[in-house]
């Protein structure tokens, strides 16, 4: 039994704020009793999940969204161990409730990633066996040819989740193989750790300039209700940010961004390039700029 298709094309994404306050972590890690993966469903069909502070201190989010044919989980958190990180159960949950709501058959899941970085991948294996299954390595030798980066890297891949096609585009900078992926249903942009309220660590400072400029040109192309990467670092405190391995961020900064905040990037790179080009380490309100070593 299916139901009718769900038109994910008519009408322009609402821009409305996240109605969610997301786990921060507790003075006592051990004694943290948030579950292991905060579930917050943006709409009916768009889920934000973010692992537990307690259990890794990058408390990285997930995003899982729903289309007709099948169903796309970005990244995989930091854990490895179900028992820490129980995310195969729960987006079978999450899966399973929608299928309830929305009858389909031969309904599949698609596994992709923001980039390589231990902290996006380690779920991977939960997922290895799963039926009705795709999953797509995360390493530049991997993912670039399955969206076809490794033959035109300024392509837009697309993945059609059945009526709801994101856009995809290769963004490296931080990490050679990070993908940002454009949602036109929810106007999500999905940017990983290129950008997001925290320390921007950039390897490659040409790469990541031309990649902030090809967000800023999809952005003008298409209608963007929210920024939104993969961790929160910055406090509401502007400049200033929690030091690494923090497992307590009571006053954190909001997830989402906005595409001024791009331009606000794309203009302290300028200034940098103006002075010599030489990267260094640039305090924004909302990021830290930081060369990696």
């Amino acid at each position: 039994m299916s139901s009718n298709p769900i038109d994910f094309t008519t009408g322009r994404p609402e821009a409305r704020p996240l109605d969610v306050g997301w786990h921060h972590g507790s003075p006592s890690a051990k004694h943290n009793t948030d579950p292991d993966l905060q579930v917050y469903a943006y709409d009916e069909h768009t889920v934000i999940l973010r692992q537990n502070m307690a259990v890794n201190y990058e408390a990285p989010f997930l995003y899982l969204l729903f289309g007709n044919e099948r169903a796309v989980l970005i990244d995989t958190g930091a854990t490895a161990e179900a028992e820490y990180l129980p995310l195969r159960r729960t987006v079978d949950e999450l899966i399973d409730g929608w299928l309830a709501r929305n009858p389909r058959e031969d309904y599949r899941l698609l596994v992709v990633h923001t980039h390589a970085h231990g902290d996006h991948v380690a779920g991977d294996g939960q997922f290895a066996d799963r039926p009705a299954t795709e999953l797509v390595p995360a390493g530049k030798d991997s993912a670039w040819p399955w969206f076809g980066f490794d033959a035109d890297p300024e392509a837009v891949a697309r993945i059609d989740l059945g009526g709801r096609v994101l856009e995809c585009l290769a963004t490296p900078g931080h990490h050679a193989a990070s993908v940002t992926y454009y949602d036109p249903w929810s106007g999500f942009l999905l940017t990983g750790d290129t950008v997001y309220p925290g320390r921007l660590y950039i390897e490659d400072w040409a790469a990541f300039g031309h990649s902030i400029d090809r967000m800023i040109d999809l952005s003008e192309r298409r209608p963007v209700t929210h920024v939104l990467g993969c961790h929160i670092e910055m406090s509401v405190r502007p400049g200033l940010d929690y030091p690494i391995r923090y497992t307590y961020q009571p006053y954190e900064a909001p997830l989402e961004l906005t595409v001024a905040h791009l331009y606000e990037i794309r203009g302290a790179l300028g200034a940098t390039a103006a002075h010599g080009g030489e990267p260094r380490r640039i305090t924004l309100p909302r990021f830290i700029l930081w060369p990696s070593d």
